[in-house]
């Protein structure tokens, strides 16, 4: 009995110490082999957006407790929001409020009443070239074009679902 179980222990042991195999796991229907193409790059990711349902609350904290950079607070009415952007030397969070009863963020935050994270921006070199490379990936944007964004560069947003679940927005660098 005590050879058989040594004998066990040996072998759920050798399995362990076994490299596992990495898996990818993908939401969407795409295949993993299909990348950016040659005409666009993608960059670096440029900010994430926190809906925060008290934006001089959240700035405070970020500035008075974490002491980070953070600027005042812009109202951006062609987009609905108001945004305080907050530097993080290597990258920015962007803090959005909505700005009127028909903002996108007024939306999420009566789903997420405490706030949360809204979506991530990256940035591409070639935003149209990005746009139409991603289409015929049937990838979906949540507007038929290119926008001005917030930091007054073109950007587009791409659909969640599309995205395993993340509201990516694409922005020129």
């Amino acid at each position: 009995m005590t050879s058989f179980l040594l004998g066990t222990l040996k072998g759920l042991f050798s399995r362990l110490q076994a490299p596992i195999p990495t898996l990818r796991a993908s939401s969407t229907s795409q295949p993993l082999d299909q990348v950016a193409g040659s005409l666009w790059n993608l960059g670096r990711l440029n900010h994430v957006a926190i809906a925060v349902p008290d934006l001089e609350k959240a700035a405070a904290f970020y500035k008075n407790i974490l002491g980070a950079q953070v600027s005042e607070a812009v109202p951006l009415p062609e987009h609905g929001v108001s945004v305080v952007f907050v530097n993080l030397g290597n990258t920015k969070m962007e803090l959005l409020h909505p700005l009127g009863r028909d903002s996108p963020i007024a939306g999420f935050l009566q789903k997420n009443k405490a706030g949360g994270m809204h979506h991530i921006c990256i940035e591409v070199d070639n935003i149209n070239a990005a746009v139409m490379d991603l289409k015929t990936k049937k990838i979906r944007s949540l507007s038929e074009e290119v926008k001005i964004g917030a930091h007054g560069k073109p950007v587009i947003f791409l659909h969640p679902k599309d995205c395993g679940g993340v509201l990516v927005e694409l922005e020129q660098a």
